[in-house]
């Protein structure tokens, strides 16, 4: 049963993101990323990481809940985008991509028997102690560098945004 929710979870991700690449309107692309990044939290419900399948809808989700909401404010749904996709060379690449994706997809579970987990959990707490106890040892310094970077992200999306509102304003007066 978890072999079929695997494979309707990755099939339903990979069509969503398509579209979420290749529609020519905003709103559909920001509803199709959404549902993309539900899908995606199915893996970690799956994998018994109800943690982190509940960040990934909590925050990821909701980051894209309200891009939509910025989508519907700022972009005119009603106009269309011609882009140009008739490279042949583009489709071949992506081609070539998603048989690879779709080969690894059907190797993992050979390969998986394989792998030796770097943390073994401890069976005596639950999953958000473990994870939290591997992000503040082991990987403290890592964790707090994407936290600075995020905060640099941020600040720099804010300064960028005020600009360009800035240069809106005068080209109105």
């Amino acid at each position: 049963m978890e072999a079929i929710a695997f494979y309707t979870f990755s099939a339903l991700t990979i069509v969503m993101f398509y579209i979420t690449v290749t529609t020519n309107n905003a709103l559909y692309a920001l509803s199709a990323l959404a549902a993309g990044m539900i899908f995606i939290s199915g893996f970690f419900f799956l994998l018994d990481a109800e943690f982190l399948g509940v960040v990934q809808l909590v925050v990821y989700s909701g980051a894209v809940m309200a891009l939509y909401a910025f989508g519907m404010m700022f972009f005119d749904s009603t106009k269309i985008i011609k882009e140009n996709t008739h490279s042949a060379k583009t489709v071949f690449v992506l081609s070539g991509l998603s048989a690879l994706l779709i080969v690894a997809i059907f190797a993992a579970p050979i390969i998986a028997d394989n792998v030796v987990a770097v943390f073994p959990p401890n069976e005596s707490v639950g999953n958000t102690e473990n994870i939290g106890y591997v992000l503040f040892t082991k990987y403290l310094i890592p964790f707090e560098l994407a936290a600075v970077m995020l905060l640099v992200a941020m600040v720099v999306g804010i300064v960028l945004a005020s600009k360009k509102m800035d240069l809106s304003v005068e080209e109105d007066a």
